[in-house]
């Protein structure tokens, strides 16, 4: 009959063998985990770069701050793709006579038409809580703060105006609809 100690013993040792066998394998899996992570940067990185050169072009921002610097000989080619390059959709342009508000994402255009539904009907300004609920989306505390961040953008460019915290209403001369006019 073996003794208590040796028995104990044994068990001592396979249970190493598989605390080694289990570190092996999560040092295994962490490495792969590292390559995965890794490549699942990559696609996000080119996801972001694609959504930007396929959406709109944004030449009021551009024009408004510097003069556009003549590119050596060399680099025309480069430049001019460069110049039709567009910028991602979810800048916003300041508001000018004549903007269309196509120019705005689909988010921004409904939010404008929102308000111009609301001011066609001579109702009063809209939170952004009764935005969510109007677009059926949850009230919940992150949709509602996407919503007022992006009317707080549209406030700041020009096209809505909060006259009282956290009610907004179109700003003057701004008719949503069918352009800014």
């Amino acid at each position: 009959m073996p003794s208590v100690v040796k028995l104990l013993e044994q068990r001592e040792l396979g249970a190493r063998r598989r605390v080694d066998e289990l570190r092996e394998e999560a040092d295994r899996v962490q490495a792969e985990l590292a390559v995965a992570e890794r490549e699942w940067k990559e696609w996000v990185i080119a996801r972001s770069r694609v959504g930007e050169v396929l959406g709109p072009v944004d030449e009021t921002a551009d024009h408004a701050r510097t003069e556009p610097a003549r590119p050596a000989q060399g680099q025309v080619e480069e430049a001019s793709s460069a110049s039709t390059a567009a910028k991602p959709k979810a800048q916003v342009p300041v508001w000018r006579e004549g903007l269309d508000v196509s120019a705005l994402s689909a988010d921004y255009q409904r939010i404008l038409q929102a308000l111009t539904d609301r001011h066609r009907l001579h109702q009063g300004p809209l939170t952004c809580q009764e935005m969510a609920v109007l677009f059926g989306l949850d009230a919940v505390p992150a949709k509602v703060e996407a919503l007022r961040s992006k009317a707080k953008r549209l406030v700041a460019r020009g096209w809505l105006a909060e006259r009282q915290p956290g009610r907004f209403t179109l700003a003057r001369n701004v008719s949503g609809q069918g352009g800014g006019s």
